[in-house]
């Protein structure tokens, strides 16, 4: 019988979800060299979550860990991402709807993240695809994708979002020079919301140079 606080099937089956879809996005070069990281809610203590340093692309079970939500290793004495803090205060904060977080390096988000760092925001309006987003029913809205500035505090950038998510609802923001979260009630959620970034920050920066 397992002593482990977390069920060990919960987070068999997280595993497996994480490493199918980071392949996904891997193969998309979205998580350059061993960037980027990955989570899955398995209750309302623990988050299944990529090992730092691996490669997302090669990802087996070994490569999935869990942390709890101050962001400690469980049961393993892996080292978690140097941002398992960005993840686990989402799941702390947001109990019913936040069960996964990804975290990408796209070119797209990274490109975007430069040139937005100034203004502190990418707006996002008019695009049909906005409805991508829970909560969204019409293209006639506008979304302000927050970029903040990198830091190697985590405990500074998870106050930051934090002071953010006072303000208003969000699934995601980006990072300066660095890339973009985005999470969901579940890795479908997760994932569209993830998309539906990495398509409309393609098209705003498609629209700059075509205004130049």
């Amino acid at each position: 019988m397992s002593t482990l606080p977390y069920d060990t099937d919960a987070l068999r089956r997280a595993a497996g979800e994480i490493i199918t879809n980071v392949r996904e996005l891997a193969a998309a070069g979205w998580t350059p060299a061993t960037s980027s990281n990955f989570s899955r809610r398995l209750d309302d203590k623990h988050a299944a979550i990529t090992v730092s340093g691996r490669d997302k692309g090669r990802l087996t079970e070994d490569d999935i860990m869990v942390v709890d939500f101050a962001g400690k290793a469980v049961g393993s004495d892996h080292r978690p991402s140097a941002e398992t803090l960005l993840h686990t205060q989402l799941y702390q904060r947001y109990p019913d709807d936040v069960g996964c977080v990804l975290h990408t390096h796209s070119q797209n988000q990274t490109i975007a993240s430069r040139l937005y760092a100034g203004k502190g925001h990418v707006r996002l309006d008019g695009y049909e695809l906005l409805k991508a987003f829970r909560g969204n029913e019409t293209h006639e809205t506008e979304i302000l994708v927050p970029v903040l500035p990198n830091s190697q505090d985590m405990h500074t950038l998870a106050a930051q979002v934090d002071c953010l998510l006072d303000k208003r609802t969000l699934w995601g923001y980006l990072i300066d020079g660095h890339g973009l979260y985005a999470w969901g009630r579940d890795m479908a959620e997760a994932r569209r919301h993830l998309d539906a970034f990495e398509f409309l920050l393609g098209c705003e920066l498609e629209l700059r140079k075509l205004q130049k």
